[in-house]
């Protein structure tokens, strides 16, 4: 746990932006209600401080909450002033940074309270898909508050300090805070709730910068690309090896070894993040059967398939990378779905999910078979099927039905051993290896390990610049 003292809301401000960047907007606007004596309270800037900087030279816009001046709460001036701040960003296409620590809505102000936190969802609805918006709790982000998080595209939490809650924890019958902390920032990221947790504001602060650096100011941007200074021919000797814990093997392909993961609490037998190929960002889901730690010990362990909380996360990484015009890597192995009754309440809509986002999304798509691929589960993993458009797969691979055994114990049951195992052998041969994939169109090239840095950054430079054209509608209707 952090034991850093809190930052105010101005030193959040200025420890998040390049320095003596932060231009202030709004510095004078205060309460116009006079209900409850609030005419005769100070309410320094009301509650907000907004205004304009810079990150890495990016310019963003941003507001920070003021717990001391009365608790931060949201009255009418203070949603007016955030919502400007998003009229301000889209205007002139620049993401929106949200740093919350505020006590709720102001009950003094009642429904011009409620008109303001709706105001900003419905800002917050039109910007999102157009600028990027990053919302940071650092004290208290209660009901309509944790709506309006939750909004956003990222969310980063500290976790000493931070609250996020629709109900408080003790309101929840049959709990309390000592029993179950539900606003807590572990809480939220194991609900996958939460993109990041910081020890302390200015772990949280310095996280929001490396990911503003990666990602484009908005939609209409071709990307964000930097200038490359590792070896796009690298080869990976250790590749094939790391393909247990799939983040290791990310990390490995990636420029200079760096990887920014998301949500990397919640569903960790799927692993999201950005990375950068000849400096190029490029989104990446993978699929994971291993937690490995520094000394290469197993300390979680996945079978390896598509459950409920991996296919939503994923697919809702996919829906912002192809907002944001992002190339999307996957590096897929499933042999099917999750066998478990709860899993069987969700799981159906959450495949369909994700096998839209792949599916639906117009940004170049490359697909890297690392592992056994089976059934519709390799099918909604980004495949040739559903539009990738460069799929690559390591020799050895398998792709197919199912498992060959299992495939001719269904076809000749009742069969003797001896004939059930010529079977198997036969329908692996001729129906589920990465070769006969190949010789359906199904698999572009079978590649090696070491060698799979450089075959997936020439194949993203093969679709710089991707046109696809698609049927005029208004959004998907399921």
């Amino acid at each position: 746990m952090s034991t850093a003292a809190q930052l105010t809301a101005r030193e959040r401000i200025a420890s998040l932006l390049d320095e003596n960047s932060f231009v202030e907007v709004g510095a004078h606007v205060t309460n116009r209600s006079t209900d409850f004596n609030l005419g005769q309270k100070e309410i320094p800037n009301d509650g907000v401080i907004t205004g304009y900087g810079l990150i890495g030279g990016n310019p963003v816009y941003v507001f920070s909450q003021d717990p001391s001046a009365l608790g931060g709460s949201i009255g009418e001036m203070h949603a007016k002033k955030i919502t400007a701040i998003y009229d301000l960003a889209l205007k002139v296409g620049a993401p929106v940074i949200g740093l919350i620590d505020s006590s709720g809505m102001r009950l003094q102000e009642s429904t011009d309270a409620l008109n303001g936190i709706g105001e900003i969802c419905l800002k917050q609805v039109m910007a999102s898909g157009v600028i990027p918006q990053i919302i940071a709790v650092f004290g208290n982000c209660g009901g309509g508050l944790a709506v309006m998080a939750s909004l956003s595209d990222f969310l980063f939490m500290e976790e000493s300090n931070a609250r996020l809650f629709v109900q408080a924890p003790n309101s929840l019958k049959g709990n309390y805070k000592q029993k179950l902390d539900t606003s807590n920032a572990s809480f939220k990221a194991k609900a996958g709730d939460v993109d990041y947790i910081g020890a302390g504001d200015l772990d949280v602060l310095s996280k929001i910068r490396e990911l503003v650096i990666l990602l484009p100011s908005n939609n209409e941007e071709e990307g964000c690309i930097i200038e490359c200074g590792d070896d796009l021919n690298r080869v990976l000797p250790g590749f094939a090896n790391e393909l247990e814990d799939i983040k290791k093997a990310i990390v490995d392909m990636a420029d200079s070894n760096y990887f920014f993961e998301t949500k990397s609490e919640y569903a960790k037998e799927m692993v999201t993040g950005f990375i950068r190929l000849n400096g190029i960002t490029t989104g990446v889901v993978a699929n994971r059967t291993k937690v490995l730690d520094e000394n290469g010990k197993a300390v979680m362990q996945f079978e390896p398939v598509l459950t409920t909380g991996g296919c939503r996360k994923a697919a809702a990484f996919v829906r912002f990378c192809d907002a944001f015009d992002i190339p999307v890597l996957t590096l897929a192995g499933v042999t099917g779905f999750k066998a478990d009754i709860r899993e069987e309440e969700t799981l159906a809509k959450a495949a369909a999910e994700l096998t839209y986002a792949f599916a639906d999304a117009t940004v170049p798509k490359v697909n890297v078979i690392v592992g056994k691929s089976y059934g519709s589960a390799y099918v909604a993993m980004n495949s040739k099927h559903i539009g990738a458009d460069y799929v690559f797969a390591l020799a050895n691979t398998e792709i197919g039905m199912m498992d060959a055994k299992l495939a001719a114990q269904i076809m000749y049951d009742g069969e003797p051993a001896e004939v059930v195992n010529e079977k198997a052998a036969l329908y692996a041969s001729l129906q589920n290896n990465a070769q006969s994939a190949a010789k359906r169109g199904y698999v572009d090239s079978i590649i090696d390990p070491e060698t799979v840095r450089k075959h997936v950054i020439y194949a993203f430079e093969m679709l710089y610049g991707k046109r696809e054209a698609r049927p005029i509608k208004k959004h998907r209707s399921f």
